[in-house]
């Protein structure tokens, strides 16, 4: 087997395992979970755009973050096909304890649905549960600063500049939208996150890969969305 298909076959792996788990999370009748509701409400509902305050509150009060937003078809108020778009970026400078700075900007995207988990799905108000898959392609500068080595004293500084990196990854998603007024929504999603691939060359990890988020965290990552529904 070639590494592009051990590639492939461990992304399906994953990502039927991460399919399996969101539907866990919703209603256990299949035949109910699979279907259209039958009434006089027509498929085609509408559709919102939405704007995360989570990655934006992180660019500006840390060294890394993501601007993102979304759009969400809305089918008999029951199924909700995603696209997310962002540009994720970080500039993190040397410090005493990593030393080591970093610095990366890209765009990134995630596609997929959520389904309606409550029962009078023709509300304003909205419980969801859902997954998506996600792409980013992106190039980092890593470097170390230049300083005396303690016992050569010779300079000990290094750097990789324009490194070609990209990563899959997908979410299972869970979370819920609230009418404030009018078409005015907000509404919020915890997201649990796995890597299927990725490539970061001799580096190794990323430090911050955006839309992903720093690999040094936990799996789980969190939004807040201004939501207009049309």
């Amino acid at each position: 087997m070639t590494p592009e298909q051990r590639i492939s076959t461990s992304i399906s792996k994953r990502a039927i395992s991460l399919l399996l788990l969101a539907l866990a999370l919703l209603p256990a009748d299949a035949q109910k979970l699979f279907r259209l509701e039958k009434d006089s409400i027509p498929l085609m509902r509408g559709f919102q755009v939405s704007f995360d305050l989570v990655g934006a509150a992180q660019l500006m009060l840390s060294d890394y973050g993501q601007y993102e937003g979304a759009l969400r078809l809305n089918l008999h108020d029951q199924w909700f096909p995603v696209f997310e778009l962002g540009y994720g970026k970080a500039n993190h400078e040397a410090d005493p304890v990593r030393e080591i700075a970093y610095k990366t900007a890209a765009p990134y995207f995630r596609v997929g649905v959520d389904f309606n988990l409550l029962k009078q799905k023709h509300q304003a108000n909205r419980l969801f549960a859902g997954f998506r898959y996600a792409y980013t392609s992106y190039n980092i500068d890593v470097w170390r600063n230049d300083f005396p080595d303690p016992v050569w004293k010779w300079p000990s500084g290094f750097g990789v500049f324009d490194l070609s990196c990209y990563q899959h990854w997908a979410e299972v998603v869970f979370g819920l939208d609230a009418q404030i007024l009018g078409p005015f929504h907000l509404g919020w999603s915890v997201r649990y996150r796995q890597r299927l691939a990725h490539s970061e060359g001799e580096l190794g990890n990323s430090w911050y890969v955006p839309g992903y988020g720093t690999q040094d965290t936990s799996n789980i990552s969190a939004t807040f969305n201004v939501i207009i529904d049309i």
